[in-house]
């Protein structure tokens, strides 16, 4: 099963990422690009353990949806969503937050199985898991900057 791994650096605090990466408004600005939407299930607010969401978007040119839900949630350091229905054969996507040294280190671990067999092993090799990493990095790209932002704000305003 691949696995994808990456590490985020953000001068904020713990509470602030945690909750913007459950947030279903932030991940559909998130993922603008790929007109993402959430159309079932939570589609707005914080998600929690237990809760699932339907999301469309379109991706190699395709309209596709997807359902995960909330699987594991231990606030602010962790949670895991996991596909319930979708293109993927299975995956876990793990959100893993840390504090270390006044800032917060937010790793996503995902893992995941494509479908058709052999066929979904050479596309993971060609293209796939290439194009779920770019997607998690422009994701965390933009947490960052955001979190970044909220903090900024609140010690301006203090």
């Amino acid at each position: 099963m691949p696995t994808i791994e990456i590490k985020t650096l953000i001068k904020a605090d713990i509470k602030t990422c945690f909750d913007l990466a459950r947030n279903i408004d932030f991940h559909k600005d998130s993922m603008a690009h790929s007109n993402e939407r959430a159309v079932a299930g939570k589609t707005s607010g914080f998600i929690e353990l237990g809760e699932w969401v339907t999301w469309e978007a379109t991706h190699f040119g395709f309209k596709q949806k997807l359902t995960s839900k909330i699987t594991e949630f231990k606030s602010p350091t962790y949670f895991a969503d996991e596909m319930v229905s979708g293109a993927f054969k299975s995956f876990k996507h793990e959100h893993i937050f840390t504090h270390q040294n006044g800032q917060t280190v937010m790793v996503d671990k995902f893992h995941f199985q494509s479908p058709f067999g052999l066929l979904g092993k050479l596309a993971n090799v060609l293209f796939l898991k290439q194009y779920m990493a770019n997607l998690l990095n422009t994701r965390n790209k933009l947490l960052k900057t955001q979190a970044e932002a909220i903090v900024e704000l609140e010690r301006r305003n203090s």
